[in-house]
């Protein structure tokens, strides 16, 4: 890596990009999906009957045909073979938060120094895996390895492509050898899978028919920075932690907000289009991009999709932009937090649930509409409020620790923002008055005329952790690193059990009592969990004395927030849902502290390193300079230049001295593998960071932050 010479790092990266001209724009769509075993594909390459039967298992969810596997398999074969690949993998999430794939040739010897391309359905429909090597929180020991991957034909294959190989990746569950689910897809579809039985279920005490098709959608925004792989290569914290652990904030940085939605910087440009046409590429809808609010932040944001496609899609969007930034010559930061003092960036997940071609989001401008979307508003505001705690446990982890509450990340409390007119009308509904604003008329769902509600019936809250968006839900508290998985799954199965509640309730009335009925029952429903509904400053210190008030859970570090996960009526929640059996629940617990804990030592040990080994001798360097000079000054008569070499020895010397102590504590804390560690590295990046603003800038090692956030 070698030292870092400040101004030699800039001087290239000026030379190499000055001027930089944007490339010319792509509006040729053939390329849309051509790395995709999708429907042109399947049509292509299989027969009628076939073909036919494989779609209905894509698109309405129809159990797959066993006997078709072989002709699927070989139909997708052909295709990658013909789109350049060579070798195929199972493509599967592990708990560990990335992907994995293990790549095997369709090579086989056919003897006589002869070899055919061969897959089989076998090949397809299943594969095997070390499970030991991946976490499993104690449900797999070192000597119990085996682990499964199952075909899941949902999610489209696709090919992923090298500078001089091509891959065909099968989406794919992982399992244990005896069934416990290994990965995050797994139990997102499981959750899937409950969710439209009560979507159905509540559907039908409407008079709707229960055999009409449920489409969860979920669209995720992606936010990350971009910083030029030079300076990045001479942060061994970012290098090792994805985040600097040191790093004082520059004089200006976002306070003018003049980056977000700023014109894109000719460099950046070129990586945003080479991206976007890797992503067409394999069928992601990637639709909108911009410069978010910090210097060097930027987001990436698709066209929603059905759930389960749209969690896989987010995978390869973090892995396309790291593969092509550094292309580009820049390094794609996904974490959390990355620079202290700034916007941290997250990943805003829009959901929402379609029953046949209505939204149930959707407000509607029709009386009966609306009496389905209150309903089902009324069902998600008692979900939240019921199980804010295991809807926090899912954006937990220790870049998200860092981002919450800070910087327009909305705060670890979990509540709900509807607006002014949404929150208007239920307060209609609990008081029965027939005045609300602007429109006069009586509330009463099913007999009498409900105003027409505009689909923008919300402002903006940027400090909501959950708000209501128009027609969907977006909920901002998942972190930019984070799968979409265990966050929609935790959606899934709340808003699953009350849906069922309301259905239990609805089902007992007779037609003639339905819409009274359905009347107390909302109502009753909005005056039990309203304490989650909050519409102002989630910033705001008295919100947080307000939340304590209503008795909302304020879960504000991963060690607080995983503990629902323990909690026996929650187990027996999503047990009852079919989504993790206690065991898989538990072991969730063990995998996320355990990685939680991990990441904290990581931290702490690179910033002791870093303290050690980099600031300390450049300090001590500085101390010797500045003493140097000081009697040179004090053999001349110095004046008032003595007087303050004086005080700049004094202050390098406390730090000095500060830092030592530090760097002590530090590595006490990691011996202990305690709680301190956390506390211990603030202490010490308040000393460090004091350092770098009075050590000459050509003598401090670190590349700093008015670099890295401006120069790329």
């Amino acid at each position: 890596m070698g030292s870092y010479n400040r101004i030699m790092a800039i001087d290239k990266i000026a030379e190499d990009f000055s001027g930089t001209p944007c490339g010319a724009g792509r509006t040729n769509l053939d390329m849309y999906g051509v790395d995709v075993f999708n429907e042109k594909a399947i049509r292509k390459y299989l027969p009628k009957g076939i073909a036919e039967a494989l779609l209905e298992t894509i698109n309405n969810g129809v159990p797959l045909d066993p006997s078709i596997a072989g002709d699927v398999a070989h139909a997708m074969k052909e295709w990658a073979i013909d789109r350049g690949a060579t070798h195929y993998t199972h493509w599967f999430q592990p708990l560990n938060g990335g992907t994995a794939e293990k790549h095997d040739a369709f090579m086989e010897p056919a003897g006589h120094g002869e070899a055919i391309m061969s897959f089989s359905g076998k090949n397809l429909i299943v594969g095997e895996s070390d499970a030991s090597s991946f976490p499993s929180g104690g449900i797999r020991s070192t000597f119990e390895a085996r682990g499964y991957t199952a075909w899941d034909p949902t999610s489209p294959a696709f090919i992923k492509r090298y500078s001089k190989d091509a891959i065909l990746c099968i989406p794919t569950a992982f399992c244990s050898y005896t069934g416990e689910a290994l990965d995050k897809k797994t139990p997102l579809l499981r959750s899937m899978q409950a969710l439209k039985a009560s979507v159905r279920r509540l559907m039908s005490c409407f008079g709707m028919p229960n055999s009409l098709p449920v489409k969860i959608t979920l669209g995720a925004e992606q936010e990350f920075f971009l910083i030029d792989k030079r300076f990045y290569l001479h942060r061994p914290d970012l290098l090792q932690c994805g985040r600097t652990v040191f790093g004082a904030p520059p004089s200006k940085h976002q306070q003018l907000e003049d980056h977000y939605f700023g014109s894109i910087k000719p460099r950046v440009a070129n990586f945003m289009a080479e991206a976007e046409e890797e992503l067409w590429k394999l069928g992601i809808p990637a639709k909108t991009r911009h410069n978010e609010a910090a210097p060097a932040q930027f987001e990436l944001a698709p066209v929603f999709e059905e759930l389960n496609l749209s969690v896989d899609h987010n995978m390869l969007v973090m892995e396309v932009l790291r593969t092509v930034a550094d292309r580009h010559g820049l390094v794609c930061l996904l974490h959390e937090k990355p620079f202290a003092g700034v916007n941290g960036s997250g990943k805003h997940n829009n959901w929402s649930v379609q029953y046949g071609d209505r939204n149930l989001f959707d407000p509607g401008n029709d009386p009966e509409q609306n009496m389905i979307f209150l309903t089902v508003l009324a069902a998600v505001i008692r979900g939240i409020d019921k199980h804010a705690d295991l809807l926090r446990s899912t954006t937990c982890s220790a870049g998200n620790d860092l981002r919450l509450g800070s910087n327009e990340a909305p705060p670890a409390i979990i509540s709900i923002y509807l607006g002014d007119q949404l929150s208007g009308i239920l307060d209609r509904i609990l008081d029965g008055s027939e005045k609300s604003g602007r429109r006069s008329c009586e509330m009463r769902m099913g007999v009498d005329t409900l105003p027409p509600l505009p689909r923008d019936a919300t402002d903006r809250n940027r400090t909501s952790p959950f708000a209501f968006t128009g027609n969907k839900f977006e909920f901002r508290a998942p972190g930019a690193s984070q799968s979409c998985a265990g966050v929609c799954m935790m959606l899934n199965i709340i808003a699953a059990e009350s849906m069922d509640y309301m259905s239990g309730r609805l089902e007992k009335l007779s037609p003639e009592e339905f819409n009274d009925g359905l009347q107390q029952v909302v109502k009753d429903v909005i005056s039990k969990h309203r304490r989650v509904i909050f519409n102002g400053n989630g910033y705001s210190a008295e919100w947080v004395a307000e939340a304590g008030r209503r008795g909302l859970p304020n879960l504000s570090s991963t060690p607080e927030a995983l503990k629902p996960l323990l909690d026996a009526e929650n187990q027996d929640l999503v047990e009852k849902y079919g989504v993790f059996s206690k065991i898989e629940m538990i072991s969730r617990y063990e995998v996320f502290l355990a990685e939680y804990r991990r990441r904290i030592n990581i931290e702490g040990g690179i910033s002791l390193e870093i303290a050690r080994n980099m600031v300390l001798p450049a300090a001590r360097s500085e101390f010797v300079k500045i003493a140097g000079a000081l009697s040179c000054s004090q053999s001349t008569g110095g004046g008032q230049g003595e007087s303050a070499l004086k005080e700049e020895l004094r202050v390098i010397g406390e730090l000095l001295d500060r830092l030592h102590t530090a760097c002590e504590d530090l590595s006490e804390e990691l011996k202990e593998n305690g709680d301190g560690v956390v506390p211990a590295m603030k202490k010490m990046r308040t000393i460090v960071d004091s350092l770098e603003s009075v050590v000459d800038d050509d003598a401090w090692p670190l590349p700093k932050y008015r670099e890295m956030l401006f120069i790329y």
